[in-house]
């Protein structure tokens, strides 16, 4: 089953929104076990690419769907994701308030770039509303915002000059590494930790990857791309494995080319990122057919991703408040994660739960 299929889709959707749920709880005894220790990406990359992916569908075929209609569906999506962004950021200032209060700990108010909220809350709530002021960890979501935004004129482009989106994309990336292009924070100075002008270029691949020209091409070359995904993998398993990191200091300019940098997206983390998905694109049929349950889960995170993320973000800070106050034990790592990864998938159950309801209440009207 190739990467086209819905559930394969869901499947690794679900597995980077657990990853990330992990990774995301900073000294956790099970972040050792994510695939971000085995190279030189993580579920970022995989996150934003599959969210392109999706987005080609949203945007719809040239037969089915108006130019009108197509951007106001791609653009509703950028504005629910906006409005789940103040939402978990409001609620995890919320809980870090209550934390302070509760352990009678002010330093906690300093936590994951909150403490300008509480000494200078005018300007950081418009710097909130602006997405130009961010919670750490709750950062990958603004980027998303963004992009589904920014996908209105991608969608757009893709049906008057198609050829144009790629070569397009990967010039405004280049331009940011050439000459360091990035979004300022503010009110706290800074850049922010996902650029989205480099970001941007894998959103746009896995927009141009869900084309049936491009399916097409993977499926006449799946042994060649296979070959250069293998290739791609064991780099990055050998730069960490035996620490080659690129030294920037000995790097041509731009630097941030040849180095391996996250917020720029550099190439060797895009090429490792893409060499990933074309490696185990095709694996989800073998992993469905002998542990279904396992994968059942995770397709029903994939299927539910906003909710499911945005409870993950808030899970993750509470897994970080629980570890800093009772300790960072293994036991107390255990319970985090059973319970973390019970309450992701209660909440995806409950989504589906809800719509079904919906549609059945729906149904009866008629």
């Amino acid at each position: 089953m190739s990467l086209r299929s819905a559930n394969a889709v869901d499947f690794w959707r679900g597995l980077a929104l657990a990853s990330i749920f992990i990774n995301h709880i900073p000294g956790f005894f099970y972040e050792r076990f994510t695939h971000r220790n085995f190279g030189i990406s993580d579920s970022a990359e995989l996150f934003v690419f599959l969210a392109g992916f999706s987005a080609r569908a949203l945007a719809g075929r040239r037969d089915t769907l108006s130019m009108q209609t197509m951007m106001l569906r791609v653009g509703a999506r950028g504005v629910q994701l906006y409005a789940a962004q103040i939402l978990i950021t409001m609620v995890a200032i919320a809980m870090i308030a209550a934390a302070a209060i509760v352990w009678e700990n002010p330093l906690l108010l300093e936590w994951h770039n909150a403490a300008a909220v509480f000494q200078d809350p005018v300007q950081a709530h418009v710097g909130l509303v602006l997405l130009s002021h961010q919670l750490g960890f709750f950062d990958i979501l603004p980027l998303y915002v963004v992009l589904m935004l920014g996908a209105v004129s991608l969608a757009a482009v893709h049906r008057l000059a198609p050829w144009a989106i790629l070569p397009g994309s990967a010039a405004v990336y280049l331009a940011a590494h050439a000459f360091r292009l990035n979004v300022p924070t503010w009110p706290v100075e800074g850049e922010w930790l996902f650029n989205p002008f480099c970001w941007q270029l894998i959103f746009v691949i896995g927009f141009v990857a869900a084309g049936e020209g491009a399916l097409a091409f993977a499926r006449r070359h799946s042994l060649l791309l296979r070959g250069l995904g293998l290739i791609g993998a064991a780099i990055g398993l050998s730069i960490v494995v035996f620490r080659l990191w690129p030294d920037p200091l000995r790097m041509p300019e731009p630097a941030l080319l040849f180095v391996v940098d996250k917020s720029y997206l550099s190439p060797l983390r895009l090429f490792h990122a893409l060499s990933l998905v074309v490696l185990f694109a095709g694996l989800f049929g073998h992993i469905s057919a002998r542990v279904p349950a396992i994968a059942g889960y995770f397709c029903l995170l994939g299927r539910n991703s906003l909710y499911v993320f945005c409870l993950g973000s808030l899970l993750s800070l509470a897994g970080q408040l629980a570890r800093f106050h009772f300790g960072g034990t293994l036991g107390i790592d255990t319970v985090v994660l059973v319970l973390g990864l019970t309450l992701l998938g209660l909440t995806g159950w409950l989504s589906e739960l809800r719509a079904r309801l919906k549609s059945s209440a729906t149904a009866s009207r008629e």
